[in-house]
């Protein structure tokens, strides 16, 4: 069973693009978290049964977190405009930093000024209005309170970078990231190159939601890289 793994202020229905596009002989389900720390995700990740694990930003930072903790538990990892941590020490406590303060202000305002702020950050600037306006609902659906936890529990400033120990991981690894996403197009290509079995995909014409922007091709790649994986 292939788990797909939302984003920060996503339900796991976001990722129904790609879900009904992945052929019969994958059967997958579609992640919505109850669970709202960074162990309490990691718990219902573990505990789901899939065997293939694929996940988007902070979905992705879980699902090769997971997979290191349990590699015997996984056959595959596939990482959406992911990484593996932020493994300079003063730029990581930066972001804790501004995590908190983050954290803080969505404690205090208004779901709909959370939401109208999130969406218009520059990471999200290619996406179309119809996009942008497709996610809303599910992004208002969200508890503040849970979302400020989640910052201060499974942030990027407060995660450790697990860099190191992906040269241990012997698990085939795909890393996409949209052309357009500079930063995160040189982690996927830095995870490919650390992880003995693993690989980068770039998609043209996306940026830090390729696999909302052109979700065909997403599911094209994932389809072709589990053909292989699983044939191991």
């Amino acid at each position: 069973m292939v788990l797909f793994i939302p984003g920060f202020m996503q339900r796991g229905d976001a990722w129904r693009p790609v879900a009904e596009l992945l052929p019969e002989r994958y059967p997958s389900r579609m992640l919505d978290h109850a669970e709202h720390t960074f162990e309490g995700r990691m718990a219902e990740i573990l505990s789901s049964g899939a065997r293939v694990l694929v996940g988007y930003s902070l979905g992705g930072r879980l699902a090769l977190r997971a997979a290191l903790r349990s590699p015997d538990s996984f056959a595959a990892v596939v990482l959406v405009g992911s990484t593996a941590g932020i493994d300079e020490g003063p730029m990581r406590v930066t972001r804790a930093e501004a995590d908190e303060r983050l954290a803080s202000w969505i404690e205090a305002a208004s779901m709909e000024d959370v939401v109208s702020v999130w969406e218009r950050q520059p990471l999200f600037a290619d996406q179309s209005d119809a996009l942008v306006e497709a996610q809303r609902p599910g992004r208002l659906s969200q508890d503040q309170r849970a979302l400020a936890l989640l910052l201060r529990t499974a942030g990027q400033g407060v995660l450790e970078p697990v860099w190191h120990e992906l040269s241990q991981l012997d698990l085939p690894v795909l890393a996409i990231a949209g052309a357009r996403d500079d930063g995160y197009t040189r982690a996927a290509k830095r995870i490919a190159s650390t992880a003995p079995h693993g690989r980068a995909a770039i998609v043209e014409e996306a940026g830090h939601a390729p696999q909302l922007q052109r979700p065909e091709e997403v599911a094209r790649l994932l389809t072709e890289f589990l053909d292989q994986a699983l044939q191991r």
